[in-house]
């Protein structure tokens, strides 16, 4: 359908939104794909589609001997077009995301970061203009408090389990995670969707009732 992921993720971003996945999701049976609503972006414009690159954290409570180790392996394995999902265990302990990675995850062509916990360096964050989606901020770095141990593996983010390669869109309604075997199938049917939800807001605004465009169009 797409030349390649950057095409499909493009169109995405251009003409899908949260919503409309969803909805397309639950039609196939997919009911529990958006992640909890507190995971939001820093900036309400941002919108990103990517493919996802997982990353688990666990607190500690030591300073480890290379407490970076695994943290700076994942990073620098990312490839273009993923999206790092970052599983913290819902921490509140540190700030496990922050400008620096978010500076090396754009060079490496990322799309963007969706961290289920808390992140720091907002303010440079925004600047880089590096879409980044999290539960809130802390200034505290991860050292001896939090300890990347895996990534590359299926992890819990936002309360919906995610596997390395789904594809990820996220937009100020929230984020929602498509299996990748169902991607091609969920795109089409969203941009369907999306067309006849054009239409029933144009005769909406031309005055027919509700009753009416939902019968000929079936989207609410």
């Amino acid at each position: 359908m797409y030349d390649n992921d950057k095409s499909l993720f493009d169109f995405m971003c251009e003409s899908l939104y949260s919503a409309v996945i969803s909805d397309t999701l639950d039609e196939l049976g997919y009911r529990h794909q958006v992640m909890r609503e507190d995971l939001t972006p820093l900036s309400a414009d941002w919108v990103i589609a990517g493919r996802a690159k997982t990353m688990l954290s666990v607190d500690v409570h030591h300073l480890p001997d290379d407490p970076y180790a695994q943290e700076i392996a994942a990073v620098d394995s990312i490839r273009p077009g993923e999206i790092v999902i970052g599983c913290t265990n819902r921490s509140r302990q540190n700030g496990l995301w922050g400008e620096l990675l978010s500076t090396a995850s754009q060079a490496r062509g990322a799309r963007g970061a969706v961290v289920d916990g808390l992140i720091r360096d907002s303010k440079k964050i925004l600047e880089l203009d590096f879409p980044v989606f999290a539960t809130g901020t802390k200034p505290v770095d991860s050292r001896g408090r939090g300890l990347v141990i895996e990534y590359d593996v299926p992890v819990l983010c936002g309360d919906v389990l995610v596997h390395p390669g789904d594809v990820v869109f996220g937009d100020r309604d929230g984020v929602v995670v498509i299996p990748a075997a169902v991607v091609d199938e969920v795109v089409r049917l969203a941009a369907d969707k999306v067309t006849r939800e054009n239409h029933t807001r144009d005769e909406l605004k031309a005055g027919r009732t509700l009753r009416e465009v939902y019968d000929k169009y079936g989207v609410l």
